[in-house]
Order: C-alpha cells, then structure tokens, then sequence
C-alpha cells in the first residue's frame, strides 16, 4: 500500500523554519556560561570571536531577507576596478595601510566590540529572527525570485526566489553554528556534545 502526501506552502515554511531555528540554536548554544571577555576572544588563528560570529549571522540574515522581500538595489552592486581579478582585488585590499570604511564595517561584524555585550547581540538574534519568522508569515509565495546584485562572485543574471534565500540562511547559519563549537573548544573545553 503506498500513500500519498500533498506537501503545503505552509507545511513547507514550517520545516524551512524548524530546520533554521534548530541551527540557531546550535550558534547560540556555544555561548552559554561565557563571560563578554570570552565571547569576544579570538581563540585561534583566525579573526572570529562567538560575539563576532553572532553579529556577523544576525546581519546575514538581516540583509537576505530584505533581499527576499524587496529583491537588490544598486547600491549592493559591486564591480572590480578595470582589469583587476577578484584575487588582485584581495591582495590589493589587503595591501592597504588605511582600510576603506565598508571593510572595516564588514571586519567588526566578527568582533564583539567595545560597549557591546554577548547578552546584547544575543537578543538583537533572537529580535532578528522573530522578525524572520513574521516576515515569512507574511509573504504570499516562497517562488517570488529577485535577481542578485551585480558582483564577481555571482552569475550575471542570477535570481533566487524565497525559498532559495530561506535555504541560504539555513546554510550560513549552520556553517558559522560549527566554527562557534571550534571556538568555544578554544576557549575553555566545553563542547556541544
């Protein structure tokens, strides 16, 4: 005997979001019991602290999903200088005695910085991904597509529905999820197990 299941948008919204709150979880998890100070370290070679990885997480999420809403604007489109790869960009970038203003954004989204709290953006996640969640509720179709801004690293042409930016998060959120068990190993030990 086989059965038939009829899958809803609504079926389908309720496991993209279980799957992304579970990976959630597992970002926040790491940071229990820790002391700002910790939440802030960088326990190895890398440049990533759990405060940082959160914020970095929180604004990814923030930006996919006013792109799922109202799709890119042109402020978001990047071009290289003319004649320059993407890996001559990177090492020219990192060449640089004085680092443009939009760099030195992006890195702090990996710090905790002074006068922030692990508390602190621990609670602007959770304010994100409740706005997350309303934001989904409200959308009437997950097939809406928009066309991604014009950069390097993306296809010319390319549009991701939804459902596809949904799927993103979930990857993003996941991914960083293990670096935050590596860095908290780092540490004091503790792991997620």
């Amino acid at each position: 005997m086989t059965s038939t299941t009829t899958s809803t948008d609504a079926d389908e919204r309720a496991d993209l979001l279980a799957e992304l709150a579970q990976a959630r979880h597992w970002l926040v998890f790491p940071t229990r019991d820790l002391t700002d100070e910790q939440a802030a370290s960088r326990p190895t070679v890398s440049q990533l602290s759990l405060g940082g990885l959160i914020k970095h997480v929180t604004k990814v999420e923030e930006n996919w999903m006013r792109f799922a809403v109202h799709g890119s604007s042109p402020e978001e489109d990047f071009e290289l200088p003319e004649g320059m790869s993407l890996d001559d960009f990177e090492g020219w970038i990192a060449s640089l005695d004085e680092k443009p203003d939009w760099l030195v954004e992006r890195e702090n989204e990996f710090r905790l910085l002074p006068g922030e709290t692990l508390a602190g953006v621990v609670a602007a996640y959770h304010e994100t991904a409740a706005r997350t969640e309303r934001t989904l509720a409200s959308l009437p179709d997950l097939n809406v597509r928009h066309a991604l801004p014009k950069a390097p690293w993306h296809e010319p042409g390319t549009t991701w529905s939804v459902r596809r930016v949904l799927i993103h998060i979930i990857a993003e959120t996941t991914q960083h999820a293990g670096h935050a068990d590596m860095l908290r190993e780092h540490i004091d030990g503790a792991t997620s197990m």
